[in-house]
């Protein structure tokens, strides 16, 4: 009976995930599309096919960050409704504790990890920079990617001091947009600013395309193009600029490895890779909070205060996993306590007020 019975928990766990899931996806799609379309709509060429598949491409990267909170909806969903239609009381009743047939929600919560850090994490990854390439050709970079995230870089060439940002990296950082180049002299007194649609790092310089110098005491001069003398190699660009979370998982063992031969800090690469690999832990965890507050049977509802409580704690979870994982990235914590420290806590805290509840 219970290998029976635990393919049909199962087989409603992953149902409910599935129709968790598309709820979610639908909903980010209809808002990211309406956000995006009011903001870059204008913009010569924009058009609405390109808007919609730039919406589906960057929807699995939003998708990665509510991940746990669709596994805790998904428990505490598909547990209240075998409470309500008397499944769970006629299961305690043949016998069977609550460790046995929580096991298939516990699995299900492991696989759905498993499943996003193998599939959705590298499709995330994948669609985040194809998007950001249609995304250029609208000339909407300025517009799409806050001020905060723009990438800048320091080179010293021949005596020539210069620091490089671009709006949007592409190509592994051998191409750069919506570029801006600031020269120094010896005294560190800006003496040339160069502002230009792209540029591409060839063989021992940048060639920046439609650029608008401008120097102190001078009117602005556009010209068509310009060789940025420069000693930079593609590795050394791309671990500068490229950003953990938009590094497959399967690919982030060998970056770490590249960052280190540069010289560069690995904090923040190392506790997205050991956040990755804890997911399916932390999903397990949801799920065990998900059921200290559904597992109590109500005969007409669950107790709302009660489902609040579970809300909470699972939220109160996530913010404390961002949090530490924050720590972890900047080098206050190692990354891998970062990573794995919220995910065991919240493991055992779920299985002892299981344990209270159930076995007293």
């Amino acid at each position: 009976m219970i290998p029976t019975l635990g393919r049909y928990f199962f087989r409603r766990y992953a149902i409910t995930t599935f129709w968790f899931l598309l709820g979610i996806f639908s909903l980010i799609f209809i808002i990211d599309f309406s956000e995006m379309s009011n903001r870059v709509g204008a913009l010569p060429g924009y058009t609405l096919t390109s808007g919609l598949l730039v919406t589906a491409l960057r929807i699995p990267t939003i998708l990665m960050q509510t991940v746990p909170f669709v596994a805790l909806f998904a428990g505490m969903a598909a547990l209240i409704s075998l409470n309500r239609r008397y499944e769970l009381v006629v299961t305690r009743a043949a016998g069977i504790s609550v460790w046995q047939f929580l096991r298939p929600f516990v699995i299900g919560a492991f696989l759905f990890g498993v499943l996003a850090v193998m599939a959705i994490n590298p499709i995330a990854a994948w669609g985040s920079k194809k998007a950001l390439e249609l995304e250029s050709g609208w000339s909407a970079t300025n517009a799409s990617r806050p001020e905060n995230s723009v990438p800048w870089l320091r080179q010293i060439y021949k005596g020539d001091q210069s620091i490089i940002g671009a709006k949007a990296v592409l190509d592994g950082g051998t191409r750069l947009v919506n570029v801006t180049v600031i020269h120094f002299d010896e005294d560190n007194r800006i003496v040339l600013r160069q502002d230009a649609d792209s540029a591409t790092l060839e063989d021992g310089y940048w060639l920046l395309k439609n650029v608008h110098e401008t120097r102190n005491g001078e009117l602005p001069v556009r010209l068509d193009e310009v060789q940025l003398r420069t000693n930079l190699k593609q590795e050394f660009v791309s671990e500068s600029l490229e950003k953990p979370e938009s590094i497959p998982f399967f690919s982030l063992s060998r970056k770490i490895e590249v960052a280190k031969s540069f010289g560069f800090p690995t904090n923040a690469m190392e506790t997205q890779f050991h956040s990755m690999l804890s997911l399916p832990l932390l999903l397990v965890a949801m799920t065990l909070i998900a059921a200290c507050v559904s597992l109590k049977f109500s005969r007409f509802n669950q107790s709302s205060a009660v489902i609040l409580g579970g809300i909470l704690s699972g939220f109160m979870l996530y913010v404390v996993t961002v949090l530490v994982k924050a720590f972890g990235s900047s080098g206050v914590v190692p990354p891998f306590v970062a990573a794995w420290l919220p995910v065991v806590v919240a493991m055992s805290l779920g299985a002892t007020i299981l344990l209270h509840q159930e076995d007293g």
